[in-house]
């Protein structure tokens, strides 16, 4: 399959002459001098080094930049964390302080939804361009490909993270898939179930996890999978393990650029989505939107 074209705020990036890999553009970006803060506490004093928009604070950072900054961390031994909030994860934390923190407490927080690209904007604060959770698995895929980082695909029905790592290692065959698992849905309503699952993946020592359960089930596993594999990076990213599978359709690029992948979807998955998207989440993108153009105005 050919891709088409789940603790630390943000700290801005420096651009230095050496390129990081083999297809980056040159003077890629690489941590400040020191490591970054990663302790929850330590994130909890600096969040507001990150853009403020829906409710929560969010790093502005291309998909180039994820990369190269993860893989700086793996150099490092350091793990992390990445959440990926679009409008439904917005208005959930929003509510539910408890969620808001599985959020920011996060090492890199990267914007998946196209509302909150434009609300960034209007806020005259800005962030470089949508990152999904849907292009991560490839990016980050490449990566551990070169580097011959093992990766771990959890989530999605029965079968599907199976087939997502045979595409993914038929674009990159030096990629290596240490396990793939799709739990029963329920899997976590009990401490049995829950253990099962992350002694599975603690078994295979995976360098980059992908975990599609949805949130806030998937950020709530790999918090608990942080502490056993502290120096592994886990990707909450929701549906992309059927997507680089092929049994799920991403909306084309010009949808995706338009802000429209969510009407793609809903018409792909009506009984599902249509409550979410039209009911809570359409609601909340209009409020913020509308107050973030009132922000700006009164500035």
């Amino acid at each position: 399959m050919t891709r088409t074209e789940t603790t630390t705020p943000h700290v801005p990036l420096q651009r230095l002459p050496e390129a990081s890999h083999q297809d980056a553009t040159p003077s890629p970006p690489t941590l400040p001098d020191g490591p970054p803060p990663r302790s929850r506490a330590a994130a909890s004093v600096r969040w507001w080094d990150r853009v403020r928009v829906g409710g929560i604070g969010v790093d502005a950072l291309t998909e180039d930049e994820v990369v190269r900054w993860v893989e700086a961390e793996l150099e490092a031994g350091r793990g992390g964390r990445i959440v990926t909030p679009n409008v439904d994860i917005c208005r959930a934390a929003a509510t539910d302080p408890a969620l808001r923190e599985l959020v920011c407490t996060a090492e890199l927080v990267v914007t998946d939804g196209m509302p909150l690209v434009w609300a960034a904007r209007l806020l005259g604060t800005p962030v470089p361009e949508r990152v999904t959770g849907a292009d991560l698995i490839w990016s980050l895929s490449k990566l551990a490909a070169r580097r011959g980082w093992p990766v771990y695909l959890l989530g999605g029905p029965p079968g599907v993270a199976r087939r997502a790592g045979k595409e993914l290692t038929s674009c990159h065959p030096r990629l290596q898939v240490c396990g793939v698992h799709a739990p029963p849905y329920h899997f976590d309503t009990t401490p049995e179930g829950s253990a099962r699952v992350r002694r599975m993946v603690t078994a295979a020592r995976p360098k980059v996890v992908f975990v599609g359960l949805g949130f806030p089930r998937q950020d709530r596993l790999i918090a608990d999978l942080r502490e056993e594999l502290p120096e592994a990076w886990f990707v909450g990213c929701g549906a992309a393990i059927s997507f680089a599978a092929g049994t799920v359709s991403r909306a084309p690029q010009w949808m995706r650029r338009a802000g429209l992948e969510w009407a793609y979807r809903l018409g792909c998955e009506p009984g599902r989505l249509a409550r979410r998207y039209l009911v809570d989440d359409l609601p909340f993108a209009v409020r913020l939107l509308g107050g973030s153009l009132v922000t700006r105005l009164m500035r």
